[in-house]
């Protein structure tokens, strides 16, 4: 019997993975701003959870996190495969920015900046919506654009 290797798809992603993703990340962003004022070691507890999630994304794999397998085990069953599948790269590099922002929000919330904690929750909320309901990464074109060959 084998152990868990390495996805043999690890360089592909399905891209209704990718906004299930980020809509799930809204839903988790959202209830920490309506709930760190009011029940704050909930509401860092569930940032914090977001950012080993945008970690762990980023570093390891789409294909293992959390809402991958929720995603392989409850929706892909259901649906039909997808027309074509996307490069990882720039989704990963859009959870590793994600993961900076929460990051930031994490320990300036920690540091008691709220305004900082708020601002920068609310961007990465505003971001993650913007993927899970139309599509749009802007992690992805960011990724682009600094890849793009350099004039001579």
């Amino acid at each position: 019997m084998g152990g868990v290797g390495a996805c043999p798809l690890r360089g592909q992603v399905d891209p209704r993975l990718l906004r299930f993703s980020a809509g799930a990340t809204a839903g988790v962003l959202v209830v920490v701003l309506l709930i760190v004022d009011v029940a704050r070691p909930v509401g860092l507890g569930l940032l914090a959870s977001q950012v080993a999630v945008f970690g762990f994304t980023a570093f390891v794999s789409f294909h293992w996190s959390v809402w991958a397998q929720l995603f392989a085990r409850v929706i892909w069953p259901r649906i039909a495969a997808p027309a074509a599948l996307e490069d990882a790269r720039p989704p990963r590099f859009a959870q590793f920015v994600g993961f900076v922002l929460t990051a930031a929000a994490l320990i300036t919330f920690v540091l008691e900046i709220e305004v900082a904690g708020y601002g920068l929750t609310a961007l990465t909320f505003a971001l993650a919506l913007l993927n899970a309901s139309t599509g749009l990464c802007l992690g992805c074109g960011l990724y682009r654009l600094l890849r793009r060959p350099k004039p001579a």
